[in-house]
């Protein structure tokens, strides 16, 4: 969080509109993602005397630029934030989950790598570096990240839904389904949960229960192909032969290998 006020802003108006700004970037209530990038970039431009205040606002807006899915400005505005401070964790973790959504893995980890260095207890770095062994199909180190992620934020619910579905395509199906279990009780409503349970059951031979879990899934994310493909085949092994196939034609038509991603694990579908 942005702190503090220079001397140059100390006379009333300047004050109220450099705080207004110091607001607008930390991110608070429901600041447009525009809002926050103009906000930090005016108080980027104003050239506070805190390296650390300014990689502060490097990094937030840095943020804004990755959820609006412009990864390239947002790297380099990780760059400059830890240019400005090469221990400010949040930043490295920050420019790795800009790189694991533009696909680029080992850079993605090797941004984890150094986040966990500087901030051996953070948890969320953790989850990530998690999420980009997934990517790389490593699900035996995604699962000793969720573990560590586990034992550092008990309540984390995306480490709990991460490990269920490291578990699930591990096969490790009752303890994969304890960590589903955790993590809607926690109260969360994310597809990725249910679909991940419906995994578990649809590999267990509980169909039925595969089917209601998949439904679950796809009532949030009525695109999920890895849902509706799990739901066909589901609907198969109990006789629904028009169903099943139906759900898998439109599990194909959103994405084409999703076959082979069940092949790999582990669930025969022909």
């Amino acid at each position: 969080m942005l702190v503090g006020l220079p001397v140059a802003a100390q006379n009333s108006g300047v004050k109220d509109s450099y705080l207004s700004n110091i607001e607008l970037c930390n991110g608070t209530g429901t600041t447009s993602l525009d809002a926050r990038i103009g906000a930090c970039t005016t108080f980027i431009q104003a050239r506070p005397d805190s390296s650390a205040a300014l990689a502060i606002a490097y990094n937030n807006r840095g943020n804004a630029y990755t959820a609006k899915g412009d990864y390239d400005s947002a790297i380099s505005d990780f760059d400059q934030s830890i240019a400005l401070n090469p221990t400010y964790a949040k930043a490295f973790n920050n420019r790795g989950v800009a790189q694991l959504r533009r696909r680029e893995y080992e850079l993605a980890i090797e941004a984890f790598d150094d986040a966990i260095k500087l901030d051996p207890g953070y948890g969320a770095a953790f989850v990530n570096r998690a999420g980009a062994y997934l990517k790389k199909n490593d699900h035996q180190r995604a699962a000793h990240d969720y573990d560590e992620a586990i034992r550092l934020q008990p309540a984390s619910r995306a480490a709990w839904s991460g490990r269920c579905w490291t578990r699930a395509v591990l096969s490790a199906s009752r303890e994969a389904l304890e960590d589903c279990d955790r993590a809607l009780q926690s109260g969360s409503t994310s597809a990725a949960v249910y679909d991940s349970r419906g995994l578990i059951h649809l590999k267990m031979g509980e169909f039925g229960a595969a089917i209601d879990d998949y439904n679950a899934a796809l009532r949030v994310a009525p695109e999920l192909a890895s849902a509706l493909f799990g739901r066909g085949l589901a609907k198969l092994k109990q006789g629904d032969a028009i169903g099943g196939k139906s759900d898998i034609s439109t599990a194909r038509t959103i994405q084409k290998n999703i076959g082979d991603e069940f092949a790999r694990y582990g669930v025969d579908y022909d």
